[in-house]
């Protein structure tokens, strides 16, 4: 007859599980053990010790306090005192989560996780079900990230400013409007990119970007030689207005819709091909001959089409006066494209937000994640522009102007 004891096979959810209640205890045998010590300090005395020369105040019993960690629930008794209070400052008075469950709760909000379905994924993790209005109340810490980037301070000049629009859903005085949220960046002196700014409006106007440039403007922005947008008129006044100095680059992309949705579905592959060319010229006379031979080749089929390219060249050519190097990065607004397919993206699982407040944390917030990694990288070598005095262009610009 063996000696041995063979016991039953444990399940892989049963060990993590078994593990679950271990670290669970470790941790309220932990925090218990602070709180006592914190008050022992705050009677002067060990529990049941006798009456001393130190003695400050008197124990009162203790107290229920649930506490929400990455482990799961953990109740814990909390001792309290006659007249200094409890040790509560130690978990946080009136907390009911550890920060790193709501630092949690803020990144699954901004990542795409709606706040209905958070709760399946703390029970997922933790073990508790948290709701959506618990969700809500923890993501409105993202407000520090609107306040930060509406009042940090631009220092240094700002030579290439970035300026566009998206548009989001938000419930405004009782009802859904589709507003716009403007997003300015730019490249600083040192080539690397930065975020500037963010701001909700009712619509993309010229009052709505005036209020964005004079925010930016009263923060320190200075030193822009380029603006880089599109063709929105109400845009366009607003940067004569407060960046007068400064030449503005229509985007050539935007341009090229502009062009192509006056041509028919037929030849639009063919078009874009041309206005593509005419726009990867190495040089603006050459980018004119091309120009002129685009024209001469569609004028007869599309001239919709052609006097559209024609009338936004100017406009859509500033950025052959700056150093060659950079008109790949200077002559569309690509770079804030991606950024609002990754805000467009992020909010496709919200809806219709339940308040411009709320549009705006949410958009900061993932602007700012999608922009973490610009102050590590050099984006453009602005050493080029040493030689470039503000407001001088060629003399082959000034004429196509």
């Amino acid at each position: 007859m063996s000696d041995t004891v063979e016991f039953p096979k444990m399940e892989q959810e049963e060990i993590q599980t078994d593990l679950r209640q271990v670290f669970q205890g470790a941790i309220k045998l932990a925090l218990e053990e602070i709180l006592e010590e914190v008050v022992r300090e705050l009677v002067g005395g060990g529990r049941w010790a006798r009456l001393g020369k130190d003695r400050k105040d008197y124990r009162n019993g203790t107290y229920f306090r649930r506490l929400l960690t990455s482990l799961g629930y953990i109740d814990l008794n909390v001792p309290r005192t006659r007249n200094s209070g409890s040790a509560a400052d130690v978990l946080g008075r009136y907390q009911r989560r550890t920060d790193e469950v709501d630092d949690a709760l803020t990144e699954m909000y901004v990542q795409g996780v709606s706040t209905r379905k958070a709760g399946k994924v703390t029970r997922a993790l933790m073990g508790a079900d948290i709701g959506r209005s618990t969700v809500s109340r923890v993501t409105k810490r993202l407000e520090d990230n609107v306040e930060a980037l509406r009042k940090t301070p631009i220092s240094g000049p700002v030579p290439y400013l970035y300026l566009d629009a998206t548009f989001l859903d938000a419930r405004w005085a009782r009802r859904v409007e589709n507003v716009s949220a403007l997003v300015a960046y730019g490249v600083g002196i040192d080539g690397k990119r930065q975020l500037l700014g963010i701001t909700i409006g009712a619509q993309e106007s010229e009052e709505s970007w005036s209020e964005m440039l004079r925010q930016l403007l009263d923060r320190g922005l200075s030193g822009v030689r380029l603006v880089v947008a599109d063709d929105h008129a109400g845009l366009a006044a607003a940067v004569r207005t407060h960046l007068p100095e400064a030449e503005r680059q229509r985007c050539i992309v935007h341009l090229a819709r502009n062009v192509l949705s006056k041509a028919p579905q037929r030849m639009r592959k063919r078009l874009a091909r041309e206005v593509a060319k005419v726009f990867k010229a190495q040089s603006l006379r050459d980018a004119k001959k091309r120009l002129a031979a685009l024209e001469r080749r569609f004028e007869k089929q599309l001239p919709e089409a052609v006097e559209c390219l024609k009338s936004g060249f100017a406009a859509a050519t500033r950025f052959y006066a700056f150093p060659k190097p950079h008109w790949s990065r200077i002559r569309s607004t690509n770079g804030v494209e991606r950024l609002h397919g990754e805000i467009k993206r992020r909010i496709k699982s919200v809806g219709a937000f339940p308040d411009r407040a709320s549009a705006l944390r949410l958009v900061t917030a993932v602007a700012l994640h999608a922009t973490s990694a610009w102050s590590s990288r050099r984006y453009l070598d602005m050493s080029l522009l040493d030689g470039i005095e503000l407001n001088c262009e060629p003399e082959e610009l000034r004429q196509a102007a």
